[in-house]
């Protein structure tokens, strides 16, 4: 009487350890967008160029991730954004961070 209980919960269980495993996964893709963002950004106001400020942030950004550097009216804005997901019948979750600084030196 049990086995038939277990066939049906077991798979059921494997499911949702795969859908937290998977929120796991968003989740530190998420901060790592986060750190990339707030890193390029402190790069950007202490007036590094831009290509270094986008490699900063393309080495800590989750792969894949696409980099926008703006340094207007004194302040740095980077936003970071990638996707993540999309194994087998998983969706693909679009995953994003934006750190804005005042550039050093200016009144």
């Amino acid at each position: 009487m049990v086995t038939a209980e277990l066939a049906v919960a077991i798979p059921a269980l494997v499911l949702v350890l795969g859908g937290c495993l998977g929120a796991v996964v968003v989740g530190v893709e998420q901060l790592r967008c986060v750190d990339a963002a707030g890193l390029a950004a402190r790069a950007a106001a202490r007036g590094d160029p831009v290509t270094v400020v986008r490699e900063l942030a393309s080495r800590a950004a989750p792969a894949g991730a696409t980099v926008a550097v703006n340094v207007t009216h004194g302040t740095a804005s980077v936003r970071v954004s990638a996707t993540v997901g999309g194994w087998g019948i998983a969706p693909a979750w679009p995953v994003s961070a934006e750190s804005m600084t005042p550039v050093e030196g200016e009144p």
